[in-house]
């Protein structure tokens, strides 16, 4: 003779069963843990690039990419006060000898010049010694109010930097930058770098490029496009005739700028 649950006991029996199923609904194992809420720019977006002079802050757009070093707490402070969201630009592939931090790389991760005056690459295979060097500089960049970060000279391994440096060698520097800037909410930039966009697309917020209208490039980006996330692009060769009409197909959120980097533009 089978035993028969009680009305009330079958109510609590099923009642306990339906808390477990929604449990598991909830959660599981395989859940990692929640994305932080860190900013994402969309294509199209306005933006001003300046790294060197007065920062002019008259600009009627809602981001500004300035210097990490050279602009104060205070300075982003403002521009978040007048609306705007701040990228931190940095150095991450490159040394640079007028930084106040530039006596703690050691000569050995020094490589040759890249082109600028007192810029040398660097030997990113040495994340011994450029993570926590990298990770001060973002720690300052988060420090100073900044919401995202544009790594520079993140293409080494295509140029002649005095070091044996391969696209696995980059592909794994850059993701450590990019993971470095997530761990402390700031958004990041896959800087240049085309060859390795459909790599790295996932693991950057946003892109950007130099002059990939005067190389005939610009397609190579629209993998960020289509991810929903802004391509950052400047022209300094060109008019902005020869460009804009492309940069606005393309989504493309273009400048035209002089090579000092200084207040002035012309955007699309």
């Amino acid at each position: 003779m089978r035993r028969l649950i009680p009305p009330t006991a079958l109510s609590t029996v099923l009642l306990t069963v339906l808390v477990s199923l929604l449990a598991g609904c909830a959660s599981g194992p395989d859940d990692g843990p929640a994305e932080p809420d860190r900013w994402r720019p969309g294509p199209g977006i306005g933006w001003q690039w300046q790294l060197r002079g007065r920062l002019d802050t008259s600009v009627d757009v809602p981001v500004y990419d300035v210097d990490g070093f050279d602009q104060s707490e205070a300075a982003v402070a403002g521009l978040h006060d007048d609306g705007r969201k701040v990228i931190c630009y940095l150095s991450t592939g490159a040394w640079e000898d007028w930084r106040p931090d530039a006596g703690k790389f050691p000569r050995a991760v020094l490589g040759e010049g890249n082109g600028w005056e007192g810029e040398r690459w660097l030997d990113i295979r040495r994340t011994d010694v450029l993570e926590p060097l990298m990770e001060a500089r973002l720690d300052m960049c988060r420090s100073k109010g900044f919401d995202a970060v544009e790594p520079d000279n993140m293409d080494g391994y295509r140029n002649r930097t005095g070091f044996p440096l391969t696209a696995a060698d980059q592909l794994r520097y850059n993701r450590l930058i990019a993971r470095l800037a997530h761990d402390r909410g700031l958004s990041v930039g896959l800087k240049n770098d085309l060859d390795q966009i459909p790599d790295l697309v996932d693991d950057f917020d946003f892109a950007v490029n130099e002059q990939c209208a005067q190389y005939g490039e610009c397609a190579r980006t629209t993998p960020f496009v289509e991810a929903g996330k802004a391509v950052f692009h400047v022209e300094y060769e060109l008019p902005t005739s020869r460009f804009c009409a492309d940069s606005r197909r393309l989504g493309l959120s273009s400048l035209l700028k002089k090579y000092e980097l200084t207040a002035w533009r012309e955007a699309c």
